[in-house]
């Protein structure tokens, strides 16, 4: 195979890898996904969607599939956990969607994944390779070559690290080390007929507390909710997923509404996740290598923005590469230079929203008081520069950062 005819590896069939794989095949592209799991699939439970996730969507030519799989919410709402009061109200309905130009919607993960997944096979350009975890990368001035655990070797014209927070590719070539928050997630699925009626409201819902909140809406059609719930552990956290237990996460929540609480006892079985996010880094472009999604920039939950950061990297990548004319290193430094900063405020900002969240106190006071007699139109303002992204802006930010390369 002559070097013009290699395709572009990517590292990871996640929301990240498959979205990239779609904006490289639309930019003229094979792709070649190396997946470290022996099939493609997604885990976890529901994700919010904000109108630049639905833009991003419509880019990577899968809008239809994945509307058809969101839920669309009436509002978002924040309520205090220790006494039912009305902190914040965000309406996201006609007024919402024009001035942003597109919905705000609820999804289930995996709903994300399957809409991505036919995308990519219905590309007739995506190659999966599963069961290949990569283990080593080495590159010269035309290509990439990655080894997996076999000894097996892929060579690409370039290689999209896109294999999450726990990335292969971020260790070889940043090496840095997470950041254990101490902040456990415990994340469950549960049948409408099993979640209270006085709850089932079609909205992003969101319960503050001291050091904990509570997270539901609906997912797959209203049949289902979305129940999450996050407090600051007592232990020593180590980074990781594994099952919960119903008696630690209850006995977080002692203080809260019986109102709130009853979203604690409704899981059947949990799943648990000490979390981590990483310090933003001002380089993610390495030669013909480049690093999206949570390997570039792995954040913490609380601006609900992390599947939606990975699309709009693959979005910018594809847009990169097209204003580029397909030149790879002019076009992993433009992308690196309209996406760093951007992600890099979704980290901090995401940091600073779990300190808002989890108030007491004076500060829980200040908190209840910040949103107070705010107008819808104010809400939006603020939200302008997260909502306001689309294809034809997503490169702007790159006139202001100077060149790494």
């Amino acid at each position: 195979m002559t070097i013009a005819n290699l395709p572009i590896l990517v590292a990871g069939g996640g929301i990240g890898g498959l979205s990239a794989a779609l904006a490289l095949v639309n930019q003229g592209y094979d792709v070649l996904v190396l997946e470290q799991a022996s099939e493609i699939g997604e885990i976890g439970a529901g994700i919010q969607l904000g109108p630049n996730a639905f833009h991003a969507f419509d880019a990577l030519g899968i809008g239809d599939k994945a509307r058809g799989r969101a839920v669309y919410t009436d509002y978002m709402i924040m309520h205090d956990a220790l006494d039912e009061g009305l902190v914040g109200k965000i309406e996201t309905g006609e007024a919402f969607r024009q001035r942003f130009g597109n919905p705000y919607a609820v999804i289930h993960r995996v709903d994300v994944h399957s809409s991505l997944l036919e995308g990519t096979q219905e590309s007739g350009k995506i190659t999966f390779k599963t069961a290949t975890k990569v283990c080593k990368i080495e590159q010269d001035r035309s290509s990439v070559t990655v080894y997996d655990q076999h000894g097996n070797t892929y060579k690409g014209l370039a290689l999209i690290g896109a294999d999450g927070v726990r990335s292969v590719v971020r260790e070889q070539f940043v090496g840095d080390p997470a950041r254990v928050t101490g902040h456990v997630v415990y994340r469950a699925v549960v049948d409408k007929k099993d979640f209270p009626e006085d709850l089932q409201w079609n909205a992003a819902s969101i319960w503050v507390g001291p050091n904990c909140h509570l997270v539901h809406y609906p997912l797959r059609g209203g049949e289902q909710y979305n129940d999450v719930v996050t407090f600051h552990s007592r232990e020593q956290e180590e980074w990781g997923v594994k099952e919960g237990s119903r008696a630690e996460v209850q006995s977080y929540f002692q203080s809260i509404t019986p109102k709130a609480r009853q979203l604690i006892d409704l899981p059947k079985s949990w799943k648990r996740w000490a979390t981590a996010d990483r310090e933003p880094i001002a380089q993610w472009t390495y030669g013909r290598v480049t690093l999206l999604g949570d390997a570039a920039h792995p954040t913490t939950q609380y601006m609900a923005q992390g599947a939606c950061m990975a699309m709009e990297d693959a979005v910018t990548l594809g847009e990169a590469l097209r204003t580029c004319e397909q030149d790879i290193a002019k076009a992993f430094d433009l992308y690196q230079r309209a996406r760093v900063a951007r992600t890099a405020r979704i980290v901090l900002s995401s940091r600073e929203m779990g300190r808002i969240y989890h108030a007491k106190g004076v500060e829980r006071l200040v908190r209840n008081e910040l949103w107070r007699g705010r107008s819808q139109t104010q809400f939006y303002d603020a939200m302008q520069w997260l909502y306001g992204w689309n294809v034809s802006n997503c490169l702007d930010a790159a006139q202001y950062v100077e060149s790494t390369l």
